[in-house]
């Protein structure tokens, strides 16, 4: 099933593992594929580098067409910086004063930087590190029901977006949220309403800020959205097969493993174990899929 790596001129097999294994033609497929529908769509495109986290995918990703990133962490966003990216938003609460004299230095560093809060006291800590001179910018987290962070109403969007607008080294950006899945119509029907409340503050959103790869094709349903954010349709993965937003041969990421142990006829062990293969099962009843023995389970990790 896989050729020689060309790079290197080494047979796969001759490879230490466990090793992740990207097939590069997959690889810029799935970047042209969604890149193509977000032009369509009239969507900005913000893809999510914790999929990957490598510059080069990132690069890749901004020459097909996207604006900007999304981060998770401030290390993150560091190593992304370093590598020349200045249009970065990260997407997680910043609390504490180590990690707010980061967020400063790195906002001094790059042309567009853009976090989330979703409470008074994320704002609180914020405006105490950013001033006039050098303001940064927020958006507010909305959950519009998956039921991770985020506020819990339009009216409470409308009031944190007073609340940022109001300290002098903030400046309010717009509305984000990572919504489940297939709930375009509740998310558009929040964001809409919150948009029209803070409007009645004197208000713009220049940024709406939708996200999520399971429900990426019905995007454009989100009419007040300016941009998506996605992360894992860059290799896809079974969840992504099973939701019908990919085939299998559009997984671009294999992990290459080793058959250690055959204790039994029907028992075996491969050297890739939980650091290696996911835990979280999304549904699923076993941790991966055997390409080349499909009848076979992946059981259990460790």
């Amino acid at each position: 099933m896989y050729p020689t790596i060309a790079k290197h001129g080494e047979s796969i097999f001759d490879l230490s593992t466990p090793l992740p294994v990207i097939d590069e033609i997959r690889l810029a497929a799935n970047i042209a594929r969604v890149q193509s529908y977000m032009d369509a769509s009239g969507l900005k495109f913000r893809p999510h580098i914790k999929t990957h986290k490598i510059p080069g995918v990132a690069r890749m990703q901004l020459d097909a067409g996207a604006r900007g990133i999304n981060c998770q962490k401030i290390t993150e966003a560091e190593v992304f910086a370093d590598a020349g990216f200045d249009d970065i938003l990260i997407t997680y609460n910043i609390l504490g004063p180590e990690k707010l004299e980061r967020l400063a230095q790195l906002n001094d560093r790059i042309a567009e930087l853009k976090v989330v809060a979703d409470s008074a006291v994320t704002v609180a800590g914020l405006a105490t590190r950013f001033s006039a001179e050098s303001p940064l910018t927020v958006l507010v987290e909305c959950d519009t029901g998956g039921g991770r962070c985020g506020v819990q109403s339009p009216e409470a969007a409308a009031d944190l977006a007073a609340a940022i607008a109001a300290a002098p080294g903030l400046i309010f950006g717009g509305l984000m949220t990572y919504p489940k899945a297939n709930s375009e119509a509740q998310v558009e029907a929040f964001f809409a309403e919150a948009i029209a409340l803070i409007g009645k503050q004197g208000l713009s959103c220049a940024i709406v800020s939708n996200g999520g790869t399971p429900s990426l094709f019905d995007a454009h349903l989100v009419r007040s959205a300016t941009e998506h954010r996605a992360g894992t349709y860059v290799y896809n993965d079974r969840s992504m097969i099973r939701a019908g937003e990919c085939r299998l041969e559009d997984c671009a990421m294999h992990i290459l493993a080793t058959v250690v142990s055959r204790p039994t006829p029907d028992r075996a062990i491969i050297d890739a174990g939980s650091k290696a293969l996911t835990s979280d099962l999304l549904g699923f009843s076993d941790h991966g899929l055997i390409v080349e023995y499909p009848q076979a389970s992946i059981t259990g990790l460790s």
